[in-house]
């Protein structure tokens, strides 16, 4: 999941956005010079201390102080290696932090090269603007959802192919989607050509205002109840609360975009240094992107520019927990309708046990016929392990079944976590 920046939106009408510009909190530079002085005098601080209940009513604020170099600084001293774009590909642990993601719990965040980048959507005065405008414009029913939820949802072309998946949070005043920097702009400029002159609809980037924390493995749990969270353990995938950390807004909700076995942690900057801090005292281990990468490509989480491409439509990527059925008219419906009718779908998107290292792109075969083609691929953890994912055509995409890939590299097809996970949706709005 090689990352640049992350980049964030915002719907809503002028008036609106430019009150939120305002923020409640005291934004001074003598303010945040405390604060800073503060947070280095005490620098392991407990959230459990410091949250406050769930704030429902406060939507995420835009407007927090401008980022300095207290997280980069802390995440250097923590042996982070940082590439020339601000990108953490290591801390020298990789192998103990895919070990986390089975045996405790890994800590990454967007400085680590997470493959995303929130956006908002903010509505007007009146409204639900926000919600009929995403429920059109993608293919998660919207409507059924209230404040305090979330889901995913896939951008597609008019003809169903694959642009990202979007982690959405519905708030208050606000819906958060987190997508890739690598489609961030696109999906900005499409997005603005369907908002007509009578929708309170605007889009703002954020990205540079907040921070973006994830929690991966079996002990997430029990970090969110040491530190006051447990509120969140057990609920569905994209619930998230509002609390405060130090008088700034934190949002925490369920999922971590690899699974909804973990959380996810929205923030200002400002706090940022002290909760990365407070998360490793509980435990967490930090991961980079060259071993976030790995894991997505393990775990089975189709990327955009490689599994998500104009080649492939949103039924052979498999993502079924993100695709509504039965909501009515959205980009892309007419196509998802008619493949589904008329059993359409000629590929899948599957996990590939490798014997050797392959080159993503390099042809699938099955007794000398292209069956496919590799998308992704990474070297796993023994100097033996080599693991893909590619498209396979259905007749050939027998799990278990062996394959050849590229130059007679050998390949077994197995089911990915991700993947296998992915089921059809058919609640709608009247549900």
């Amino acid at each position: 999941m090689a990352s640049t920046a992350t980049t964030h939106m915002v719907v809503g009408s002028t008036s609106r956005l430019d009150s939120l510009r305002t923020t409640k909190f005291p934004h001074n530079g003598a303010v945040f010079a405390q604060q800073k002085q503060q947070q280095k005098r005490k620098r392991i601080l407990s959230l459990k201390n410091i949250c406050i209940p769930p704030i429902s009513a406060l939507p995420f604020d835009l407007s927090p102080p401008p980022i300095d170099h207290d997280l980069l600084d802390t995440v250097k001293s923590a042996g982070a290696e940082i590439s020339e774009d601000g990108i953490v590909e290591t801390f020298g642990n990789d192998d103990e932090a895919l070990d986390a993601i089975h045996n405790g719990v890994a800590l990454s965040n967007v400085l680590s090269g997470l493959d995303c980048g929130p956006f908002t959507f903010w509505e007007d005065k009146s409204g639900d603007d926000r919600v009929q405008f995403l429920h059109n414009q993608t293919t998660a029913d919207f409507e059924i959802l209230r404040e305090g939820q979330g889901c995913d949802t896939v951008f597609v072309t008019p003809t169903a192919r694959t642009i990202d998946i979007a982690y959405a949070w519905i708030m208050k005043n606000a819906i958060i989607l987190v997508v890739s920097p690598r489609t961030s702009g696109s999906i900005t400029e499409m997005l603005n050509k369907y908002i007509f002159f009578s929708d309170n609809v605007e889009i703002q980037d954020i990205s540079k205002q907040t921070c973006l924390f994830t929690l991966v493995g079996p002990k997430s749990n029990l970090v969110m109840e040491n530190l006051n969270l447990g509120d969140l353990v057990g609920q569905a995938y994209g619930t998230h609360q509002h609390y405060s950390v130090n008088g700034m807004p934190i949002t925490v909700g369920v999922g971590n975009f690899i699974s909804a076995e973990g959380y996810s942690l929205l923030m200002s900057p400002a706090v940022a240094g002290s909760v990365w801090e407070t998360l490793l005292s509980h435990g967490a281990i930090p991961m980079g992107s060259n071993a976030w990468e790995k894991l997505r490509i393990i775990q089975g989480r189709p990327a955009p520019g490689k599994e998500l491409t104009n080649e492939f439509n949103v039924l052979e990527a498999g993502l079924w927990n993100s695709i509504s059925l039965n909501k009515g008219c959205y980009k892309g419906q007419e196509t998802v309708a008619r493949l589904i009718t008329y059993d359409g779908v000629k590929q899948r998107l599957l996990g590939i046990r490798l014997s050797a290292p392959a080159e993503p792109g390099s042809p699938i075969m099955v007794e000398g016929k292209k069956v496919g083609k590799l998308t992704s691929y990474t070297p796993g953890r023994n100097e033996s392990d080599h693991f893909g994912l590619g498209y396979i055509k259905r007749q050939a995409a027998v799990v278990g079944g062996t394959v050849t890939v590229g130059d007679n590299i050998i390949g077994t097809v197995i089911e990915v976590p991700f993947l296998a996970q992915q089921h059809l949706l058919l609640t709608s709005s009247s549900s």
